[in-house]
């Protein structure tokens, strides 16, 4: 069965810092690729990178789209503004075990174990608990979805929602449980895909929260309802009706959010300690310190979506602010669409000439 979330690749632009002529290490023929499928597929893309404060690409900014992972860019400033005002403290240990109640086995592309294997190899897991920092960091590095609902839960979803208001998003669908929300999309045995997305389609279409669905689905609890959840009920079918109804929002308002942390604005001063460990997670590497002052980033992936959010501001004061955002795609071609897309931002970034012909 296809997974519903994919853990999305790390981009590291690792041939800029390494060769003398990076032009030389360029992927035209990646990078054109993926401008071809844009030029091609308008109506499923949504672009918007800003360059010093300006726009300089701009496709379906305003469209409305699925934001996959890319949502807990919001869940990490949350954790940011929090620690910074010490509700919690990112030092505290958590318990494995408490994260592990919102793990749903094979529906978020291996993120989770992933994570659970390099936080072993790191020796960061201490008597079969973790330190609240590294449970964000696996969200953010990972993109453990077990790890962001155990973070939503624990900062509260009202906490989350208000970055809504807090940076002023007039676009953004409500906020709501990864693996919690996998519990509608299920075809019941005496039913079929066919009945079920149509009941399910008067659901949605009623506006009806899943948030207050997933209130009934206590993970936190051993209700039971881990044990009724049957991956093979998951159809293709489902998992596209997930996918369309994830938290959804636009290329411009992402952009906005990550314009205000590029320029160190809106949230606390004291919090961006903690977004450099969360969400600026590349500046660890002592290449990316040579080349930039910040660097942060964030992507998600479904069979069907990919988005992709980067933002940084270079040691000579050059400041970009990234949205990609696709829909309705098949797994082929969100398949394809990932390995081209850091070729494409590779040369849209640093390109002059690239960055000419990209024009919509």
């Amino acid at each position: 069965m296809p997974n519903p979330s994919k853990c999305f690749r790390l981009f590291f632009l690792f041939v800029f810092f390494y060769s003398a002529d990076a032009k030389a290490q360029f992927q035209p023929a990646l990078a054109d690729s993926f401008l071809n499928f844009v030029v091609a597929n308008k109506e499923r893309a949504s672009l918007y990178v800003t360059y010093n404060g300006t726009a300089i690409i701009r496709l379906n900014e305003n469209k409305l789209m699925p934001l996959a992972s890319t949502v807990k860019i919001l869940i990490a400033i949350e954790f940011a503004q929090q620690s910074a005002h010490a509700v919690i403290n990112e030092n505290d240990y958590v318990s494995l075990e408490d994260l592990n109640k919102f793990y749903i086995a094979n529906t978020d592309g291996g993120a989770h174990p992933a994570w659970l294997a390099q936080a072993e190899k790191n020796n960061e897991i201490v008597d079969g608990k973790v330190k609240l920092i590294d449970v964000a960091r696996g969200m953010m590095m990972y993109s453990s979805n077990a790890n962001a609902d155990y973070l939503m839960d624990r900062l509260g979803f009202d906490n989350v929602k208000d970055n809504i208001n807090l940076f002023k998003l007039k676009q953004h669908t409500a906020i709501f449980p990864f693996a919690g929300s996998l519990f509608i999309y299920q075809v019941p045995r005496k039913s079929t895909e066919e009945k079920t997305i149509k009941a399910l389609a008067k659901y949605t279409d009623k506006k009806l929260s899943m948030e207050a669905y997933y209130n009934h689905v206590d993970l936190k609890e051993d209700t039971g309802f881990k044990s009724t959840f049957k991956p093979e009920q998951l159809t293709m079918g489902m998992q596209k009706m997930w996918s369309d109804n994830l938290p959804a929002s636009t290329t411009k308002e992402y952009v906005s959010i990550v314009s205000a942390l590029n320029n160190r604005e809106v949230i606390d001063e004291e919090a961006f300690f903690t977004i450099g460990e969360v969400l600026e997670f590349p500046m660890e590497n002592k290449a990316f310190q040579s080349v930039f002052k910040h660097y942060g980033v964030k992507g998600g992936s479904t069979s069907f979506v990919l988005t992709h959010v980067v933002y940084f501001t270079m040691q000579d004061g050059t400041r970009v602010e990234s949205a990609i955002f696709f829909n309705n795609l098949t797994p082929t071609e969100e398949q394809k669409l990932e390995k081209w897309l850091d070729a494409f931002e590779a040369q849209l970034f640093f390109d002059p000439v690239f960055r000419a012909r990209v024009k919509f």
